[in-house]
C-alpha cells in the first residue's frame, strides 16, 4: 500500500482474512499489516525527531538531515524502515535505536528458546529464515544469546537454602575451543534435594579436570552462598572427595556410587569370569543389612581374592562410604546407593549438548547448560515420591539437624 494510494479498507480486510485462514503473518512479507506497521514506526519516528529538534536545538544549527534506510528484523518479518537523521547526529531514537537491528523481545525470546533446546545457529537461522522471512547471522544470534551471560553470573551466585537432605554430586565432560586449540573441560554438578522434597541444581562448575582439591572449593561456594548442612551426601569414587565433604561440612553422611565401584572393578576381571564374579558380588551390595554384607564380602574374598586381590583390595578400602545405605529404609536406600538421579539429569542436558562439537569458551559451554536447565527444572515441581514417608525417616535418624514443620 503506498502511502499515496487512498486508503482502501475492503482491500485491507480481505487479504487480512485470506492471510489469517492460510495461516501467513500479518505483518510478514507481503503481509496485510506490514505497510500499516512501516508508517506507523515511521510516523513514530518522525515524531521522535521534531520533539527533539526544538527551539535551542535549531538555535545551534540542528536540522533535518534526509533518512537512512535500513533492514529492521522483527517476530513477524524484516521491514525496510526509513530513519530520519538531524545534521549534528545527536538524534536519539528511542522507537527503534540506532544499529538497532531486531525490534521485538519476543524474536529474542524465541531465538534464545531455540537455542536452548539445542538447536545450532545455522539451524536457528534457517528457521527464522522459513518461519519470518527474516536474515540472521551467527554473529547476531551469538550476541543475543550473549544476553544469558549476566542471568548465568546471577544464577551462578544465588543465596541456596541453609539444609538440603541429599546432595549428588559428578561431573560431565565436554570439548572447548581454547587459543586455537581443543581441550578438555569438565563441568560439576551439584543436584540437591530441599527439606520439601522438591529438587535443585544448586551450583554448575566448569574446570580443566575432575579433582577433589577443585570440589573443596564448589563446596565451599555452597558453604559461602548460604548451605549450612548437609546430611546426605552422594558421590563417585573419586580419590579424596569424601575429605573434601568432611572438611567443609564434618557431619554429612557420605555413600560413594555402588554402579561405579562396579564398573571400576568389572575392569579388572577377566571376561570369561566378569559373570560368575558379578552373580557372587550381588548378594554384598543387595544384603538386607551391613552385617549380612559383610558376611557376603568375606566369601566373595574367600573365592576371587587370590585371583583378584586388586578388586577385593578396592571393596575392603572403600566399604565404609560403600555401606552408608544399609543404615536406611529400602526407600532411602534406593535414593542414594547410586548416583542415578544426577545422572539421569545429565542424559537430559547431553539431548541438548550433544550436536555441538567443541564450544567456542567455557561461557559458550555454561550458557547451553544454563538454559538447558532452566527447561528441565520446569518439571521439577513436586517432591519426591512418597517424601513424606521418606523425610520422617531422615528426621528420626538426623534429629535437630532436620527439623520439620509440622
Amino acid at each position: 500500500m503506498d502511502k499515496k494510494e487512498k486508503f482502501n479498507y475492503e482491500d485491507l480486510k480481505r487479504k487480512t482474512l485470506e492471510q489469517l485462514r492460510s495461516g501467513k503473518s500479518l505483518f510478514g512479507k507481503d503481509g496485510a499489516f506490514a505497510p500499516l506497521l512501516k508508517d506507523i514506526l515511521e510516523a513514530a519516528l518522525e515524531g521522535e525527531i521534531d520533539s527533539y529538534l526544538d527551539e535551542e536545538q535549531r538555535a545551534g544549527g540542528n536540522r533535518k538531515n534526509g533518512k537512512i534506510s535500513k533492514k529492521l528484523k522483527t517476530g513477524d518479518g524484516t521491514i525496510d524502515l526509513e530513519t530520519p537523521r538531524d545534521r549534528t547526529a545527536s538524534f536519539e531514537p528511542q522507537i527503534v535505536k540506532k544499529r538497532e537491528t531486531i525490534l521485538a523481545e519476543s524474536l529474542e525470546n524465541k531465538i534464545i528458546g531455540m537455542y536452548g533446546h539445542g538447536m545450532s545457529f545455522r539451524d536457528i537461522s534457517a528457521h527464522i529464515k522459513d518461519m519470518y522471512d527474516t536474515e540472521i547471522s551467527a554473529t547476531t544470534l551469538s550476541s543475543i544469546t550473549d544476553k544469558v551471560i549476566p542471568l548465568v553470573k546471577e544464577w551462578q551466585a544465588r543465596p541456596l537454602e541453609p539444609l538440603y537432605c541429599i546432595v549428588w554430586l559428578d561431573a560431565m565432560f565436554y570439548k572447548v575451543k581454547e587459543e586455537g586449540r581443543v581441550v578438555n573441560r569438565c563441568v560439576y554438578n551439584i543436584l540437591g534435594i530441599n527439606a520439601e522434597g522438591r529438587k535443585d541444581l544448586l551450583g554448575t562448575y566448569v574446570s580443566e579436570s575432575e579433582g577433589a582439591n577443585f570440589w573443596l572449593g564448589v563446596l565451599s561456594n555452597l558453604q559461602q552462598r548460604g548451605v549450612s548442612d548437609i546430611l546426605i551426601a552422594c558421590i563417585d569414587g573419586l580419590k579424596g572427595f569424601a575429605e573434601a565433604i568432611a572438611s567443609i561440612y564434618p557431619a554429612t553422611e557420605v555413600q560413594a556410587c555402588i554402579v561405579h565401584q562396579i564398573r571400576n572393578s568389572i575392569k579388572y576381571v577377566a571376561s570369561k569370569d566378569q559373570k560368575p564374579f558379578m552373580a557372587d558380588l550381588k548378594p554384598v551390595y543387595q544384603a538386607v543389612s551391613k552385617e549380612e554384607a559383610e558376611h557376603q564380602l568375606d566369601q566373595l574374598q574367600e573365592k576371587w581374592g587370590r585371583k583378584y586381590p586388586v578388586v577385593i583390595d578396592s571393596w575392603r578400602r572403600n566399604w565404609d562410604k560403600l555401606s552408608t545405605y544399609f543404615q536406611y529404609s529400602e526407600a532411602i536406600r534406593k535414593l542414594i546407593y547410586t548416583t542415578n538421579t544426577i545422572e539421569g539429569f545429565h542424559r537430559q542436558v547431553r539431548k541438548v549438548t550433544k550436536t555441538k562439537g567443541a564450544f567456542t569458551s567455557d561461557m559458550a559451554l555454561l550458557k547451553l547448560i544454563y538454559l538447558a536447565t532452566q527447561n528441565i527444572q520446569k518439571k521439577w515441581t513436586q517432591p519426591l515420591q512418597n517424601w513424606s514417608l521418606t523425610v520422617s525417616q531422615l528426621s528420626i535418624k538426623f534429629g535437630d539437624r532436620l527439623k520439620l514443620r509440622l
